[in-house]
């Protein structure tokens, strides 16, 4: 079977930036951006070892925040 044809083939989720993650997590964008350099999960950095841009899946950074909290 063809994974183009099948209809229960799902798309990846999108990355997003870290303005748009710290607004579903309900953080300020600075302080999430610690989180990752501490190395929360669900964030991913982009670029060199100077300057990063940093990108999120807002799926495995909840989870990471909700098991925090446990």
């Amino acid at each position: 079977m063809n994974a183009a044809n099948d209809s229960s083939a799902t798309t990846p989720e999108p990355f997003v930036p870290a303005d748009k993650a710290a607004s579903f997590v309900g953080l300020r964008r600075r302080f999430l951006l610690a989180l990752a350099r501490r190395g929360i999960k669900g964030a991913y950095p982009v670029g060199g070892r100077r300057r990063r841009t940093w990108v999120f899946l807002l799926s495995e950074l909840a989870a990471a925040i909700r098991s925090r909290r446990a």
